[in-house]
């Protein structure tokens, strides 16, 4: 398993751009929200702890991860946003539906960062159970909520460079 020996929420705080005057959208899935709140979170406060003033956050919920590239599209047309973070949580079921969906939220996700050239960045949890959701949400493995925020932190200052 690709997290079993990383935490999510660590990282080189020294290696994190300070985001004072940017401005994000965060794109939040209702569905599995118990995992979604928390990772969330995470974005949030990591945003915020590195200089995003609050009134520079600005929330979408959406009804599910499918949903969520559409979400960012529609906030990444009014303009004036440094990045967004689009965050879900899909779980595996009984039927091929995770496939459709995993695939689908990942290439849509993919194609507004494109679109609009500013970073989007993927916050999507395709775990086979809960228990794995709840460790990547704020459990054993971190949050991907905390690593969301400091890949867009980094990606903004990566394309605001000279």
């Amino acid at each position: 398993m690709a997290t079993a020996g990383h935490n999510l929420s660590e990282h080189d705080q020294d290696q994190v751009p300070s985001a004072a005057g940017k401005r994000f959208a965060l794109v939040v899935s209702e569905w599995n929200r118990e995992i979604t709140g928390a990772l969330r979170s995470g974005a949030r406060d990591t945003l915020l702890k590195y200089g995003v003033h609050e009134r520079d956050i600005v929330e979408a919920w959406v009804p599910g991860s499918f949903e969520l590239a559409s979400g960012a599209q529609y906030l990444l047309e009014k303009g004036g946003y440094d990045g967004a973070i689009c965050l879900g949580s899909v779980v595996r079921g009984e039927t091929p539906h995770f496939d459709f969906v995993c695939n689908g939220t990942t290439q849509g996700i993919m194609d507004v960062g494109l679109k609009f050239s500013i970073p989007v960045i993927f916050g999507v949890l395709t775990d086979d159970t809960m228990e794995q959701a709840r460790d990547r949400s704020g459990g054993r493995h971190g949050n991907k909520g905390v690593e969301c925020a400091v890949a867009v932190l980094k990606m903004a200052a990566l394309k605001a460079r000279p």
